[in-house]
């Protein structure tokens, strides 16, 4: 006969094993009735049958919860093999209700005459075999490439030193946002090394003022800047574009000018990568401002100051600054700025600008521009809606509304005359009904303009008929490679789908392979999509996702992620964006953004730091041009209303596809670091980097593999560094195999990318700069922190 209990434990217990099958039962119908796995209709009936026995005392409830535990086991390693945190949210669940079902106040009532722990010894060894799979789970990483590259050489590069405003820049210092004009983040150093990088100390820190929700307008910032390094001074901006210079040994102020940015800007968050360098070889060494920074304000300006004192420039425009603003449609101050520093070769600087995304069709143009360095008057205009025209406009007329833009950083060859812009889309980035045949061939593509008229040479399209915000959002950079004997100069470009494109910088003929493949086809009325989509021999594009890919912290999220997968439409990479919703990975984060890549000249190989996350795309029909379809209501002052794509035919819902909990729905890792050889495209190693510590309610670092969003740094020293993760860290890396080597805590997220110099006291230096993010949600700061050796006694 079985016995009955009246113990509260073992009630609560049945009863939390009926609800918690109910509610799996319940979502697996759903599931199976969308196409899905079968698993949790099977498991959510098993535990209702196990809480049901249990309640009525029978010890049949420890076996029919033993065969859940073991078929839990099958099914997981049959979805996602030995990988831990795949297995994890499978069986957490159910491997804790396991363990309280063995706890003697929970067991022993069911059986009380039966032999002290056998009707348990099933149940004990299901969970046994399931905690050994866990170890062994544990103690293997499926998505860890191991391979290592050969010493440095001799250094095989021509150009590797490139040039920043005229000649070459010194191997102690940094003229360029990526060091030189060629966009590498390399630098020649090499006092840092594996076998002492982890000797590094903080030598000194400085703080801005300049902190998100210090009485600033708006409150979201971004602190991205990557300083440069002349002489025995560090430049750098602040999100609200106060420019600083500091003694680089000591990190002493030495002075600040604040543009005086205007309030009350239509824009979504401020932010500055950094500023232009040029000297002027032909001026007399005591000529004031000789030498020039550049540093583009969030209201349309480009000023030019002193790096000596910080006063501006008077023969540069008027007193000091010109208005890009000029020529402009649509003038609305902040929707139209450089987030990014401008280029400077020769006697021109050279800018493009950001344009608000999704707001409206009336925005300002993409239009590229080149002003002499000494008087700051228009060279040339180059509008990618009328390519062929590059002669400065006239007063009155204005360039083309919403054409390509290009908010990342240009690189340029002098030795070529050549100035390689990455261009993005014509708002709306989710609809192209509407675009012109030159729109349509220069969205999403990298192009090459003379250096002296503005006028394209070549362009690559990364993208046909781009729909997925897949803009080019980094700067390509350029390398020499030795192929066959050859050199060859190359450019690489990192894309937001995954791709490196490794094209002859003389010609954009591919040098790996490029193919067109068929792409998912479809797109909503008045639109259409394009039959193939450009595929690069050296990509990092994911997977096609399936439902096995969809995470969770425990099977109820995981489920419902399963659940939200199915209904989305879903056909792979390049899945058109529709009315019932699509899912689109990866999503507009990108694969790459606009921290980019980092290029080791020597050993011709790209360090790079992929990131996976996965976003929706839904589309909803406008009935006229005033109507709020995304907002709930109007944005305060002159903020914009993002994603009512005001004047097109849709809106469009943005979000990344996350569960209930806010948690990705695909599972980790999402983001890694990795090299590629870029004379072949092998992929060498690649491994997952960063912990959720920052992220997680507990501060725990387990190492999952997290995003990053700022680039990495290589040195002839055979050491990376990344300050980007999510995490708040900056991490030095073996570059010939991707070994962690060292790790500092940084006090708020360090969204930025680092960069290295030599001091005058002989000690190379790394620099990074530490204030968060606010569209990740990383901790706010105002730090620069610069680290060394220890000084010799």
């Amino acid at each position: 006969m079985p016995a009955t209990s009246s113990r509260p434990a073992t009630v609560v217990m049945a009863g939390v094993l009926v609800l918690s099958g109910l509610a799996l039962a319940g979502g697996g119908g759903w599931l199976i009735a969308l196409g899905g796995s079968w698993y949790y209709l099977i498991a959510g009936l098993t535990l209702v049958l196990s809480g049901i026995l249990l309640g009525r005392g029978q010890g049949a409830a420890l076996w029919v919860y033993a065969a859940l535990v073991l078929g839990t086991l099958v099914w997981a390693l049959w979805e996602v093999g030995l990988d831990w945190w795949a297995l994890a949210p499978r069986g957490s669940l159910i491997v804790v209700l396991g363990v309280l079902l063995l706890l003697p106040w929970v067991r022993r009532p069911v059986i009380p005459t039966a032999p002290a722990g056998r009707p348990a010894l099933p149940l004990a060894g299901a969970l046994l075999v399931a905690l050994a799979v866990a170890v062994a789970s544990w103690m293997t990483d499926p998505h860890r490439l191991e391979g290592r590259f050969a010493d440095a050489g001799p250094g095989t590069a021509v150009g590797a030193e490139g040039e920043a405003g005229a000649g070459p820049v010194p191997p102690g210092e940094w003229h360029a946002y990526g060091r030189t004009s060629y966009g590498q983040r390399y630098s020649p150093l090499a006092q840092i090394t594996p076998a002492n990088v982890g000797q590094l100390e903080k030598v000194w820190e400085y703080n801005t003022g300049d902190i998100r929700g210090a009485d600033w307008e708006p409150e979201e910032t971004t602190f991205q800047v990557t300083p440069l390094k002349i002489r025995d001074r560090l430049y750098l901006c602040t999100p609200h574009q106060r420019v600083i210079a500091l003694e680089a040994d000591s990190g002493r102020e030495v002075w600040t000018m604040n543009p005086e940015v205007r309030q009350g800007l239509a824009l979504q968050h401020l932010t500055c990568r950094g500023l232009a360098y040029h000297l002027d070889p032909a001026a007399a060494a005591e000529a004031p401002c000789r030498e020039r920074l550049f540093m583009p304000t969030a209201d349309g300006r480009l000023i030019a100051l002193s790096p000596e004192t910080g006063d501006r420039c008077p023969d540069f425009g008027t007193d000091g600054e010109i208005d890009l603003w000029q020529n402009m449609p649509n003038v609305r101050p902040g929707a139209y700025y450089s987030t990014s520093p401008p280029v400077v070769t020769r006697d021109l600087v050279i800018i493009g600008g950001t344009v608000l995304d999704n707001v409206s069709t009336s925005e300002a143009s993409g239009v590229i521009r080149a002003f002499d360095v000494r008087s700051g008057a228009i060279v040339w205009a180059w509008d990618p809606a009328r390519p062929d025209r590059t002669e400065p406009l006239p007063e009155g007329e204005t360039y083309t509304p919403n054409s390509p833009n290009s908010w990342a950083i240009s690189s340029v060859d002098e030795g070529l005359g050549l100035v390689y812009v990455p261009l993005g889309n014509q708002p709306p980035d989710q609809f192209g009904g509407d675009r012109s045949e030159a729109v349509e061939e220069y969205s999403s593509s990298v192009v090459a303009l003379d250096v002296e008229t503005g006028a394209p040479r070549w362009h690559f399209r990364t993208v046909n008929h781009d729909l997925w915000d897949y803009d080019v959002p980094s700067q390509p950079t350029l390398v020499d490679l030795t192929l066959n004997g050859e050199v060859v100069p190359a450019l690489v470009q990192p894309t937001k789908q995954g791709d490196l494109y490794v094209l002859d910088r003389r010609t954009g003929e591919p040098i790996l392979p490029v193919q067109q493949e068929p792409a998912p086809q479809g797109a909503v009325e008045g639109d259409f999509t394009a039959a193939t989509q450009p595929a690069s021999a050296l990509s990092y594009a994911p997977p096609p996702l399936t439902e096995a890919d969809m995470w969770g912290v425990t099977p109820f999220d995981q489920l419902a992620c399963r659940i939200a997968f199915h209904r989305l439409r879903y056909e792979g990479r390049f899945t058109p964006p529709s009315l019932e919703g699509s899912l689109i990975h990866p999503g507009n984060f990108g694969v790459f953004n606009w921290g980019g890549v980092a290029v080791d000249p020597d050993r011709q190989l790209v360090f790079t730091t992929p990131a996976y996350l996965a976003f929706t795309s839904r589309l909803i029909p406008r009935a006229d041009d005033t109507t709020l379809y995304v907002n709930p209501k109007e944005p305060e002052g002159e903020l914009p209303a993002l994603n009512e794509n005001f004047g097109a035919p849709y809106a469009v819902e943005l979000e990344p596809f996350t569960s209930v909990l806010g948690l990705p729905c695909e599972q980790p890792p999402w983001g890694y670091v990795s090299a590629a050889d870029l004379t072949t495209g092998e992929i060498v190693w690649m491994h997952r980097n960063g912990t959720v510590r920052d992220q997680a309610p507990l501060p725990l670092p387990f190492e999952m593999g997290v995003p990053s969003l700022g680039g990495p740094l290589v040195t002839a020293g055979g050491v990376a560094f990344l300050s980007g993760t999510i995490d708040y860290y900056l991490r030095a890396y073996d570059v010939a195999t991707g070994a962690e080597l060292w790790k500092a805590r940084l006090p708020a997220g360090g969204q930025a990318t680092p960069m290295t110099f030599q001091g005058d006291d002989g000690r190379q230096y790394v620099v990074v700069a530490a204030g968060g993010h606010g569209s990740l949600g990383t901790k706010a700061g105002d730090s620069v922190i610069a680290y060394a050796l220890p000084a010799p006694q």
